[in-house]
């Protein structure tokens, strides 16, 4: 299973773009979250959205292999350009990290 996604669309003269990747949370307890980005080619991107945490990378994958799917059915289609975003969603792994780091117990004792 792919760990990343990266897919476009032509929509009104505009190319819209939406990269996936699943990452390992800190903490080295087998938690894995994906991060999302989405917006204009060749511009920042408007939206970073995180889901998870899931246990196992293989549950990530199962997610990530959904969105996929329902994108594709929309229209979009797996882009050829590299992806450009890695750093806007490594910063939000940094979040995502750093607030599991305020709860007790971690994301542990949330779900």
């Amino acid at each position: 299973m792919s760990q990343s996604l990266c897919l476009s669309r032509q929509c009104l003269g505009l190319q819209t773009r939406i990269e996936c990747v699943i990452r390992p949370l800190a903490g080295g307890r087998g938690l894995w979250t994906l991060l999302c980005a989405a917006g204009l080619a060749g511009a920042q991107p408007t939206a970073v959205r995180v889901q998870g945490p899931f246990y196992g990378s293989r549950k990530a994958e199962a997610v990530l292999e959904a969105i996929g799917r329902n994108l594709k059915e929309q229209g979009y289609v797996e882009a050829e350009e590299p992806y450009i975003w890695a750093l806007h969603m490594q910063a939000e792994l940094r979040k995502v990290n750093a607030d599991q780091t305020l709860l007790p117990g971690g994301w542990q004792s949330t779900t």
